[in-house]
């Protein structure tokens, strides 16, 4: 059981580390003025260049654009909040703001299957940054013609899933918060090069981030060690968490596989209920972009309880629980700690 000083701390990583961040923006800032540098926002408005627009695939890449970038950049997300990547289809509007793009910020990994389509109806000829570049892919089968979840039912088994560049690959690497300074990075370099100019505000606000980050790694991996293993076990919709799964030694037991675009078979649904009976899983998990019903008719069928939504491949509406990936990450990580225990 976790104490409640345990649950205090977790919480409060993440305001934690924004006063870090400010704080070394801040110094950042007045070292600059000390140096006899006028700091950037110091001139006169009409000298400051206009926002670079970004274009990123997603809600959570575009969280993590205008974290880094900050009033440097202007960012439009293709598939927007709440929304599934797995089966966005573009729109004009879309094709508009890809035209009009100085830069376009991607996952890469498959998971942006539409994108290139996208890309050459809308004439787009500037650079594409893949910002999963760097980071060690999981990989695997996802084979629904037989009984997946048998195979699925192993992150916990990390000799089963491995770290790979090959092969049927895991798109979802930023639920991996490892993964997402690899992001950050990625992005970094992408906007310093676009904006050479904003180099070292650029720099200051990637390195801050990045504490934050680690901080809530740290934070989480502590957390959910005292969880016997045994117990970490969650029915989820999709399997959109094997890198966290990866890093925090929890079981997953999806209803569909890597996309959401392809419906869970009977067969698929029974063997599941057998699974989470004899797992003795005692959550499931539902999704922010996901359809609810087969997993709730599981839930059902097993006397699993409900540990709330788990958010995957979007972020929540603006001024809502999980708008910004880092509080993505909080939410999802103290439902899990709390279901779990």
């Amino acid at each position: 059981m976790l104490t409640s000083h345990v649950m205090r701390s977790f919480a409060g990583t993440v305001a934690a580390g924004v006063l870090i961040r400010r704080v070394a923006l801040a110094t950042s800032v007045a070292f600059g003025t000390f140096l006899g540098v006028v700091p950037l926002g110091a001139h006169a408005a009409d000298t400051r260049p206009d926002p670079l627009k970004v274009v990123a695939s997603f809600s959570i890449l575009a969280d993590m654009v205008e974290q880094v970038g900050g009033s440097q950049v202007q960012v439009h997300s293709l598939v927007g909040r709440d929304a599934d990547a797995h089966v966005f289809n573009p729109t004009p509007k879309d094709t508009r703001e890809l035209a009009q793009a100085d830069l376009v910020v991607i996952n890469g990994l498959g998971f942006e299957g539409w994108l290139e389509r996208l890309v050459k109806a809308s004439g787009f000829k500037g650079p594409v940054v893949v910002a999963s570049e760097g980071i060690e892919a999981l990989d695997g089968e996802e084979d629904h013609d037989r009984d997946h979840h048998e195979h699925h039912g192993h992150h916990n088994d990390h000799d089963n899933r491995h770290l790979h560049d090959h092969g049927p690959i895991d798109p979802h690497a930023w639920q991996s918060l490892r993964n997402a300074k690899v992001y950050v990075a990625n992005i970094r370099d992408a906007l310093i090069e676009a904006r050479p100019q904003a180099r070292e505000e650029l720099t200051a606000r990637a390195a801050s981030y990045i504490v934050e980050i680690e901080a809530l790694d740290q934070q989480l991996t502590a957390a959910l060690a005292v969880i016997p293993e045994n117990k970490r076990k969650a029915l989820i919709s999709h399997d959109a968490f094997g890198y966290l799964a990866h890093d925090y030694g929890i079981e997953f037991l999806p209803v569909q596989g890597w996309s959401t675009g392809r419906e869970a078979s009977a067969s698929d649904v029974a063997s599941l209920i057998r699974q989470v009976r004899d797992g003795k899983v005692q959550a499931y998990f539902i999704e922010n972009m996901s359809d609810a019903r087969v997993l709730q008719r599981i839930a059902d069928e097993t006397g699993a309880r409900s540990g709330g939504s788990l958010y995957s491949d979007a972020l929540s509406a603006k001024g809502t629980e999980a708008d910004t990936y880092l509080k993505m990450y909080q939410v999802n990580g103290r439902r899990l700690i709390e279901a779990l225990q």
